[in-house]
């Protein structure tokens, strides 16, 4: 298998006549990671993979492959492999046929190319199924069987997208580690897109979130869910509590914020001005329910919905000018002190857990 190739996007965008999918993003992938492209539906993600992979062109800016500038290369001189979304297998030929297609393209000879092909079958465990045709094989078969094909070319990249979507949720959680142990066991680059939180947590080691074209964050899955940057990643990865205000004071250490007609909370970092918009973020998993320690760390509100979980139970509550407040507390925890809906609940939580978010520059 070839060598892993370091991606180096730098200040592409894509313009459709008047309208901008992509913004002039940035992004170093390093060669031998896993990068997942993650975000709503039409916030750029697929557009980016496809400038990677040359099937879509480049409207301004630079894509580096390596030490190569690919941005004017053709998809098949670029040393990355694509996977698409749906699979396009050929029904009318068996597996082993498939996965080496693109090796009879370049004119390898048959025995040359089939042995090469079982090879790529027997990393993907699909060596038994190498003389079905994709008719008889179900979605995660067809899905190792395009995997295969990728990989056959030895690219330094393989990007994949949203490889998972078409598979049930049992099967979608067995893929995802087969990706993970495909991508360790070859050592090559992954650019993975998807628009699910869980599948990015799972299988990354560089998050990028992207929203409306632009890139929000790009960090480490355990940076992303613990620090988000801004607003946007903070409620889209689902693990914080956004408040909005403005400053009423400041310190080195933090910021307390007022909510129109409602409470004053504290949050810890980022040095702002009195009388600036803010956002702030707490963790749905910090919260705890009784009174708070101190000030701006905690109010009462209204019990507005009430999920059990097994584990844990989601709460959540309306009060001091925040709407849809959400608690994720242990289940021994509610059950100690059980509220209903329609009840009035205290909810606290630590300084450490309630942190300044920052803004993009638009």
């Amino acid at each position: 298998m070839s060598k892993a190739a370091a991606i180096d996007i730098a200040s592409v965008s894509k313009v459709y006549g008047a309208t901008t999918a992509v913004h002039a993003i940035s992004l170093k992938v390093p060669a031998g990671s896993y990068c997942c492209l993650l975000g709503p539906s039409g916030c750029g993600k697929s557009t980016t993979l496809r400038m990677i992979a040359g099937h879509e062109s480049i409207s301004s800016g630079d894509i580096r492959l390596g030490n190569t500038v690919v941005t004017d290369l053709p998809p098949a001189r670029r040393g990355t492999a694509m996977m698409f979304q749906s699979y396009a297998l050929f029904p009318h030929i068996d597996v082993t046929d498939n996965v080496a297609f693109s090796l009879k393209m370049k004119g390898v000879a048959k025995d040359e190319r089939r042995a090469k092909a079982l090879e790529m079958l027997k990393l993907v465990q699909m060596d038994p199924y190498a003389t079905r045709r994709p008719a008889q094989l179900s979605g995660g078969q067809q899905q190792r069987v395009a995997l295969a094909r990728a990989l056959i070319t030895d690219p330094e990249a393989l990007l994949l997208d949203e490889p998972l979507s078409a598979l049930d949720p049992f099967l979608k959680i067995r893929m995802r580690a087969e990706l993970k142990r495909l991508q360790t066991t070859l050592g090559i680059t992954f650019v993975h897109v998807t628009h699910s939180q869980e599948e990015a947590m799972a299988l990354a080691d560089l998050i990028v979130v992207m929203n409306d074209g632009r890139i929000e964050q790009a960090a480490h899955p355990r940076e992303v869910f613990e620090r988000p940057a801004t607003a946007f990643v903070a409620r889209f990865m689902g693990d914080h509590n956004v408040i909005s205000g403005r400053v009423t004071a400041a310190t080195e250490s933090g910021v307390t914020v007022a909510v129109p007609s409602g409470g004053e909370f504290t949050a810890t970092g980022g040095v702002r001005e009195v009388g600036e918009s803010i956002d702030i973020a707490v963790r749905t998993d910090k919260v705890r329910i009784g009174a708070s320690d101190a000030p701006g760390l905690g109010f009462t509100g209204i019990v507005d919905n009430i999920e059990y979980r097994g584990a844990s139970v989601k709460l959540t509550v309306s009060g001091a000018g925040v709407q849809d407040f959400t608690a994720i507390v242990s289940d021994a925890a509610f059950f100690a002190a059980p509220v209903k809906v329609g009840d009035a609940a205290s909810l606290a939580w630590g300084p450490e857990d309630s942190i300044v978010l920052g803004r993009l520059d638009s």
